[in-house]
């Protein structure tokens, strides 16, 4: 088990249990930050799920082919939202955690003029 808080938030106490049982193996510095990596991949998918595809949507496409293109397009877009974020956060001096998705897809929506030509 570790136990451990995090500076620049009030109070968070995190506890973190684990199966291994040498510390040999992994630091609880290490643990802390495979869990911290496990919530981004989280909050990435929560953010394609609700954001980008809007929740209890389904792909539209029909056949495997074009359901892997879908795919990739919501993927492609998201890390060009994000890829938005990084560059008006570093542009501004801030930290890049500070830029909601959900406000940065809205900007991005109200920019587009219309919609694709053709069909997914």
């Amino acid at each position: 088990m570790v136990d451990y808080t995090v500076p620049d938030r009030k109070g968070d106490h995190i506890r973190l249990i684990t199966t291994i049982l040498d510390p040999a193996d992994a630091t609880a510095e290490q643990l802390a930050s495979c869990y911290h990596e496990r919530w981004e991949a989280e909050t990435g998918f929560d953010q394609l799920k609700t954001y980008l595809r809007r929740p209890g949507r389904i792909l539209r496409s029909r056949t495997p082919v074009l359901v892997r293109q879908e795919i990739w397009a919501y993927l492609l877009t998201h890390w060009a939202l994000a890829t938005l974020i990084c560059v008006a956060a570093t542009t501004a001096g801030v930290d890049p955690d500070r830029i909601k998705f959900l406000a940065m897809v809205r900007i991005v929506r109200r920019s587009v003029t219309g919609r694709a030509a053709f069909p997914p």
